[in-house]
């Protein structure tokens, strides 16, 4: 009787108290499992394993295995990937992509996190890795950089000079930077620490920019090869800049008092890769800065336009004879040299030819080509335009006729300058209506479509010159520069 009652006073306790002893169980077998699983990704909409797996730095069965994914094609939106190869870290890792201006140590500063963690999660072996455009691998808790005021330490300004400047403690610099002493900043650094509210340089972007310039913008990022390069500085009145690029000197205009610009072409052929973008500034002569410099350099990387092979082509044997082409490239080049400071051109240009040959392309810009059975060592360094001998051509934008003449290898040929290293070309024409010196509006006449030079048909050869680099002239059909 007695082990009735307990059977029964056990069954009554058991139904009694399921739902809390399965829910601490439950949580507690979560608990467990997180801790054992290591860091996780929560899949989002679009993505893909491969994606993921690209996006991590991990194979495609190392992910697959570590999640007993068996169709990679199965991907639920929310679901928790494992990410392998990660031990010593956990919790939800987020990706985002890195900026030009920030450096792994400028990130580790704005989100409070050990170099060495953030080296080890986004799988680095140099601080050269981290190039603009890459992608950053972050724990999700830590999307939100902190609020950080930039300070350039400036030559022989000491580090409690700066701080009196910027009303902090030097020990707010010490702390927020991981110096051993003041002693420890050089001049040139770019040093940090948390902002007051509202301060007026204050930024969520943990650039390693001097603190006068507050926007940095690289596009397209990455860049690709035979495209032109927007680079947009947003900074301090009365600052001059210059720079560089893959071997390119960056000439910048000013868009706005505050606002410089560069527009540099990426050569067709230049080799997929990662290359340096370095930019030089001088500050106002006035105090605070009294005329100091800046440097500074990341790499960006460049990705292949992806252009395609066209047919064999057979033309004329002088006009690709070395001894007739070397000459007429060369003059060719030095007609787009000049570097004109005044921008003439406003918004996207329009097509150089009317309807309905403006949406006719027998060959984009940057196909790779062989001339007479010749090696494909050649790129079509135009966009072609469909059009019969006598078919109007338009220019495309306001400019100044540099060039109007007749040349072997491109026929009758006329050069705009746009101004910024900007200029617009126009080949195989059967009549020249412009001439040198001439300004022309967009819209204007300029000339007829025609057949000569090396040429199989009549058509427009167009091209468009950046920083003395042929760039494919479809973006500028499709968008302003700079953007």
């Amino acid at each position: 009787m007695f082990r009735k009652v307990v059977l029964n006073l056990l069954l009554v306790m058991g139904l009694l108290t399921p739902v809390n002893a399965a829910s601490a169980a439950g949580a507690l077998t979560r608990q467990v499992f997180q801790e054992q699983e290591g860091p996780v990704y929560i899949v989002q909409e679009g993505d893909s394993l491969w994606g993921i797996a690209l996006r991590f730095k991990v194979s495609l069965d190392e992910l697959a295995k570590a999640n007993n994914i068996s169709d990679p094609s199965q991907l639920v939106i929310g679901a928790r990937l494992v990410i392998p190869g990660l031990s010593g870290v956990s919790g939800v890792l987020a990706t985002r992509t890195v900026s030009y201006g920030e450096t792994l140590h400028s990130l580790s500063r704005g989100y409070q996190m050990p170099v060495s963690v953030l080296a080890k999660l986004n799988h680095l072996t140099s601080p050269n890795e981290l190039f603009a455009g890459a992608t950053l691998i972050i724990p999700q808790e830590m999307t939100s950089a902190q609020t950080l005021q930039r300070s350039l330490l400036l030559p022989g300004q000491s580090l409690l000079e700066a701080a009196i400047l910027h009303g902090v403690s030097p020990w707010t610099y010490i702390l927020a930077n991981d110096l051993p002493g003041d002693w420890a900043a050089l001049p040139g650094a770019v040093l940090y620490f948390t902002a007051p509210a509202g301060a007026e340089n204050a930024s969520g972007n943990p650039s390693a920019l001097p603190e006068m310039i507050s926007i940095a913008h690289v596009a397209p990022s990455p860049m690709i090869q035979g495209q032109a390069a927007d680079i947009e500085i947003t900074g301090t009145v009365g600052m001059s800049l210059t720079g560089s690029l893959a071997g390119y000197r960056l000439d910048f205009f000013p868009v706005s008092p505050t606002s410089y610009a560069s527009l540099q072409g990426l050569h067709a052929l230049t080799e997929p890769g990662i290359y340096s973008l370095a930019l030089t500034g001088t500050l106002p002569s006035a105090a605070p800065y009294f005329g100091a410099t800046f440097t500074f350099a990341q790499p960006v990387r460049i990705n292949s336009g992806n252009y395609p092979f066209d047919p064999v082509l057979i033309v004329n044997p002088e006009t690709i004879d070395p001894a007739v082409t070397d000459p007429e490239n060369i003059q060719w080049a030095a007609l787009t040299a000049a570097v004109t400071p005044e921008k003439l051109w406003q918004g996207v240009f329009t097509a150089p030819v009317p309807a309905p040959f403006s949406d006719c392309w027998p060959s984009r810009y940057g196909n790779r080509r062989s001339y007479n059975g010749s090696a494909y060592t050649y790129f079509h360094t135009g966009l072609d335009f469909c059009g019969e001998v006598g078919t109007d051509i338009l220019a495309p934008a306001a400019g100044r006729v540099v060039f109007a003449g007749a040349l072997t290898v491109r026929g009758n040929a006329t050069v705009i300058d746009h101004g910024w290293g900007v200029y617009s070309a126009y080949l195989h024409q059967s009549e020249i209506l412009v001439k040198v010196g001439g300004l022309v509006q967009s819209g204007q006449l300029i000339g007829k479509i025609g057949s000569t030079g090396r040429v199989t048909g009549p058509h427009l050869h167009w091209e468009i010159w950046a920083g003395g680099v042929q760039v494919d002239p479809m973006p500028w059909l499709q968008q302003a520069y700079p953007y």
